[in-house]
């Protein structure tokens, strides 16, 4: 991921004529608590534009805002910590899944239930084309309105979902076809009766599949990377995450949760979880960083799915020479060389 540059005039010239030329709302929805200097240019230019007779004075004011937010959004954008990306991560207007298939994909077909109890809507599965390569598409969903919420369980699967996905993944085994899966979920559903039904049992019976399909798969964190619950369908032959996303073990109220008893802490466990984007390539964790429009993937739906869809065409032509062997064994391989570990000699009894 290129680091962010100093924002000079010609570089926020060069944005402007980005957003005047799609005439993009900046302020894509409701701002979040560290926008506030942001929120601010927005309602001024709002209302500015409001206006239905403009002097040349009001319309040389508008683009010298315009310039302001375009370098303020830079600014805020650039420097993110670790807690205000899980605040963009959860962003209420951020892409989903079904955005993306609508945006990058033709001819989605979905594919319902896991042959055992039910079908679990915050587990989206089915079979769709990227350019020349027809995929199987697997993928967290939230929901946008609260009902479409509470439907797909705010995005934490049950064992059902995963069972789901399983079958799915040997659909596209049995077919070659490549598999994509997006991961957003803050973490499976820890109510009792998905624990009744083995979550963690069917987590980790999904983690085994994965990593022994014999045919490429792709996994890209576009929001919430939490938990088993991501982990789930997270095993891939190349795993990316959105620039403003996170991947971690444990979401930071559960980490704050476990260690200072209290969620308050949330933003110092989020800080010591080194789950942003940087930390992550830094520490091999995830192999590509999809850098996002600027101000965050909420605010442009549209970009933002163009540069996701040209990743993984690239990934998949990357990956359609190697037979199925190879992808398990660098696959396999790829997994065993994450993270850090010593070993001494025993001690002498």
């Amino acid at each position: 991921m290129a680091p962010f540059e100093a924002c000079d005039r010609s570089a926020a010239r060069s944005s402007f004529s980005h957003f005047e030329s799609r005439r993009l709302d900046m302020s894509a929805g409701p701002g979040l608590e560290f926008e506030s200097d942001i929120a601010e240019l927005e309602s001024r230019i709002a209302s500015l534009e409001r206006q239905t007779e403009r002097s040349e004075e009001m319309e040389s004011q508008i683009r010298e805002l315009r310039f302001g937010l375009v370098k303020q959004l830079r600014e805020t954008y650039g420097s993110l910590d670790a807690w205000q990306t899980v605040q963009v991560a959860r962003h209420k207007n951020r892409p989903y899944t079904r955005d993306y298939l609508n945006l990058a994909f033709d001819e989605f077909v979905e594919l319902h239930g896991d042959k055992h109890f039910g079908d679990d809507r915050a587990m989206l599965a089915g079979f769709a084309k990227l350019d020349r390569f027809k995929v199987l598409v697997i993928g967290h969903q939230k929901g946008r309105t609260y009902k479409e919420r509470a439907a797909c369980h705010f995005g934490c699967a049950h064992p059902e979902g995963y069972r789901k996905a399983m079958s799915k993944m040997r659909l596209a085994e049995k077919y070659r076809l490549p598999l994509i899966c997006f991961i957003d979920t803050p973490g499976a559903y820890p109510g009792i009766g998905a624990e009744e039904r083995g979550q963690a049992q069917v987590i980790a019976e999904s983690m085994f599949k994965m990593s022994r399909l014999r045919t490429p798969v792709i996994c890209v964190v576009i929001g919430e990377g939490g938990s088993g619950g991501a982990l789930g369908i997270g095993v891939g032959d190349r795993v990316a995450l959105l620039q403003h996303a996170y991947y971690s073990v444990i979401s930071p109220e559960g980490c704050a949760g476990i260690l200072w008893k209290s969620h308050e802490h949330a933003p110092k466990a989020a800080a010591a979880l080194r789950f942003t984007s940087k930390d992550l390539l830094r520490l091999g964790v995830v192999d590509d960083v999809l850098d996002e429009p600027l101000g965050g993937a909420h605010r442009d739906h549209h970009q933002m799915a163009s540069r996701l869809k040209t990743y993984l065409s690239r990934a998949l032509t990357d990956l359609e020479s190697k037979t199925p062997d190879e992808l398990v064994d660098q696959r396999y391989e790829k997994f065993r060389r994450i993270g850090v570990f010593l070993e001494t000699p025993q001690a002498a009894g």
